[in-house]
């Protein structure tokens, strides 16, 4: 960490930086744990770019939820301090059912609308989310063809996908229907993003907000293998998932994250965007 950087820790926390270590997860800038003279310990992300959006997602899951997340202390385009959380282990039954708890009481705080008051990002990744009524055309337009268009854009998705990938989107009244209500959702629910301590949930982190049908949510924890039967099975006790959810639309809201994957890294996940499409007849 550069002295510069110290200075602005400082002038931003009012006390110096005593110690740092590097810390895994940083796709988007460095992140560290850093030791201050005052006693605390912080998380500071730095080099990256809006990372004061992330601080402002942060922000709302603690203005309008009870989602367990980390306190932003400063944040600007560049530079990120947040409390620092505890971590003990990896997830188990019990962080399992613990996160179904927290993640139902999440979807139940409801909006006016799909989308955000403001864009946000995945993965460092331009997310729009212009508000809207209607669920299933913004998911086409603004999550599948947009992560489409983008991915095409970056040379890692061909055009080809893309125009069966704008077929789907023509179809998915097929599948999906209206939600009741927009949930809030943190947006990118996979291991990495879950902190866990004493077989319970320490805190969410990397968060990629907006108002969603919810299941797009349950779909992601599954794509990863983050969270299984203990989680379903519990989160099923709180708010009941339709029975079709697993077999008819789960890959199909999983295809957005997998767009997200194919934009950043691209190599296999394009197989995997393909197979989900011929899953779904395109």
């Amino acid at each position: 960490m550069s002295a510069a950087l110290h200075d602005r820790i400082r002038d931003a926390l009012q006390t110096d930086v005593v110690r740092t270590v590097p810390l895994s997860g940083g796709c988007v800038g460095d992140v560290r744990a850093v030791d201050l003279a005052d006693g605390r310990t912080i998380v500071v992300k730095s080099g990256g770019s809006q990372l004061d959006l992330e601080g402002w997602m942060l922000q709302v899951l603690a203005e309008r939820s009870t989602l367990p997340v980390p306190a932003v202390l400063y944040c600007n385009a560049d530079l990120l301090l947040m409390s620092h959380i505890e971590t003990d282990g990896g997830i188990t039954a019990s962080v399992e059912q613990d996160a179904a708890d927290h993640l139902a009481t999440l979807h139940a705080v409801t909006g006016d609308a799909f989308g955000l008051e403001r864009d946000t990002l995945i993965g460092g990744v331009h997310q729009p989310s212009p508000q809207s009524k209607h669920w299933v055309p913004f998911f086409a337009e603004h999550r599948l063809l947009h992560m489409a268009k983008d991915a095409h854009q970056a040379g890692r998705l061909p055009a080809a996908l893309v125009s069966r990938i704008e077929t789907l989107c023509g179809r998915l009244d097929r599948w999906l229907a209206e939600p009741d209500t927009p949930s809030l959702i943190h947006g990118d629910m996979w291991t990495g993003n879950v902190l866990c301590r004493e077989g319970r949930i320490a805190g969410f982190v990397d968060p990629a907000i907006y108002y969603a049908d919810p299941e797009i949510e349950l779909a992601f924890a599954t794509l990863f293998n983050t969270f299984g039967d203990a989680f379903f099975d519990r989160y099923n006790e709180h708010r009941p998932i339709n029975p079709d959810f697993f077999e008819a639309r789960r890959d199909l809201y999983n295809l957005y994250p997998l767009l997200v994957h194919v934009r950043l890294f691209g190599g296999n996940y394009v197989v995997s965007v393909e197979q989900t499409l011929r899953r779904y007849g395109v």
